[in-house]
C-alpha cells in the first residue's frame, strides 16, 4: 500500500485551532504534495485544492499579514 493511496482514501482533516462557533475551515494533506481546504459545516462539499508551494505561500502571506 503506497502512502499516498492512504493519504487520498483517509485524509486527517484538522480544524483550527483558532475556530469558534463552527464557521471553520478544514485542511488535509491529500497526497504527498496535495493540500485540501473545505467547509467543516458540510465535509461533502467540493473541496479546494493546493499544491504544497502554493499552500506555504498563503500561510506565510497570512502570517506576515499580522
Amino acid at each position: 500500500m503506497s502512502d499516498n493511496m492512504d493519504l487520498d482514501t483517509h485524509p486527517q482533516w484538522r480544524t483550527s485551532s483558532y475556530c469558534n462557533g463552527g464557521n471553520c475551515v478544514e485542511v488535509a494533506l491529500l497526497s504527498s504534495d496535495t493540500i485540501g481546504v473545505r467547509d467543516n459545516k458540510n465535509p461533502e462539499s467540493p473541496v479546494l485544492t493546493f499544491t504544497l508551494t502554493e499552500w506555504s505561500r498563503f500561510v506565510g502571506g497570512v502570517r506576515e499579514s499580522r
